[in-house]
């Protein structure tokens, strides 16, 4: 699902921040955003820009520029914010800043009308290289959506049995096998084999191809590249790793449900025994139901915590799935995650 990083949404609560005068949290879908006191009301429609929207430079945004400007991309960064104690997360502004007298729909979708695009952090030079055409079209991309924009997924699915693993901070490979041809991917790209970045280089260093050939089906295999010289080696690794963290069958376009997955997964690492192949870390007891939590609030204190690689270091957050795969109409796959707020506050604006 292609993230909303623009849309119409309604302010679904608001409440004080003790001690401050002039400003409040506003809930939007699941999002905790700081407004100032009395710019809206509950039930207001508002233009919400999520987390790492990055907006042009136009008159109406400049009140942004202190603190969000990025200038590499000359335009303004929503990040997660602390302001008077109150984690906030995501923009909101009047629909007046649309200039239209027809208020859209909630829910529609703003980000390409009003130019709004994802702030991606800069390629270093080890993962730059010759691109053979984008990420291929049978395959899912690896980006799940965040808890707090789909709030109805806890009510909706309370007594589905799901599966929970860290989020890990590197890069995402995918590496596949198609009627016999080998194809290696970063999040948005296809990548030349006799290239010698990171993505290729790890590929086959881990033996990826062999790997999947060994299993006779068209088949991908997904992943986090983690260790030196990735998002400054937040594990303390002294060598490079492949965290598995999903299988797909290209023939029956689906992913493999849990079972199958650690089947597959373990077939994988048998086939060669040398540069072994792990999982992302499962950060609880597995399967659980997501009735174990009532809010969105109480899911979201659960990310907190520190690496279970590197206790010196808080995890990014969680990913959490069902354990037999099935499709959302609105999400599609039934996997989400949920990024931890402490993490986001340490990060820094590249």
């Amino acid at each position: 699902m292609e993230r909303k990083l623009a849309s119409i949404q309604r302010i679904a609560d608001l409440k004080a921040i003790e001690g401050a005068n002039k400003i409040e949290v506003a809930t939007i879908l699941g999002w905790h955003c700081v407004v100032s006191k009395g710019e809206f009301k509950i039930g207001d429609p508002c233009v919400f820009f999520e987390v790492d929207s990055l907006l042009p430079v136009k008159p109406e945004y400049e009140f942004l520029r202190k603190g969000c400007y990025n200038p590499r991309l000359n335009g303004f960064r929503i990040k997660t914010v602390k302001l008077r104690g109150q984690v906030s997360q995501g923009l909101a502004l009047p629909i007046t800043i649309l200039n239209d007298y027809a208020i859209p729909e909630e829910g529609t979708d703003l980000t390409d009308s009003l130019f709004i695009t994802k702030y991606e952090a800069p390629i270093p030079a080890e993962m730059a290289g010759k691109i053979k055409g984008t990420f291929p079209v049978f395959i899912p991309k690896t980006d799940e959506p965040r808890l707090q924009g789909i709030p109805p997924v806890i009510e909706r699915y309370s007594d589905v049995l799901f599966y929970e693993t860290e989020k890990l901070d590197g890069t995402s490979l995918t590496v596949f096998l198609k009627d016999g041809y080998f194809g290696i991917c970063s999040r948005k790209n296809e990548w030349l084999p006799e290239d010698s970045n990171l993505y290729v280089t790890t590929a086959k260093q881990f033996h990826m191809e062999e790997r999947l050939k060994a299993l006779g089906q068209n088949i991908a295999v997904q992943g986090e590249i983690i260790g030196p010289g990735i998002q400054g080696n937040k594990y303390g690794l002294a060598e490079r790793e492949i965290r598995v963290f999903s299988i797909y069958s290209i023939d029956e376009g689906k992913y493999l449900s849990f079972d199958e997955y650690f089947k597959t997964f373990f077939t994988l690492c048998d086939t060669i025994a040398t540069e072994e192949l792990k999982i992302c870390p499962a950060t609880r007891g597995n399967p659980y139901t997501l009735g174990t939590w009532q809010t969105i609030d109480e899911l979201v204190e659960h990310s907190k915590g520190m690496s279970l690689l590197n206790p010196s270091t808080p995890r990014e957050g969680l990913v959490i799935r069902a354990m037999v795969e099935q499709e959302d109409p609105r999400i599609g796959r039934l996997s989400f995650k949920v990024i931890n707020p402490d993490f986001l506050l340490r990060e820094k604006d590249e």
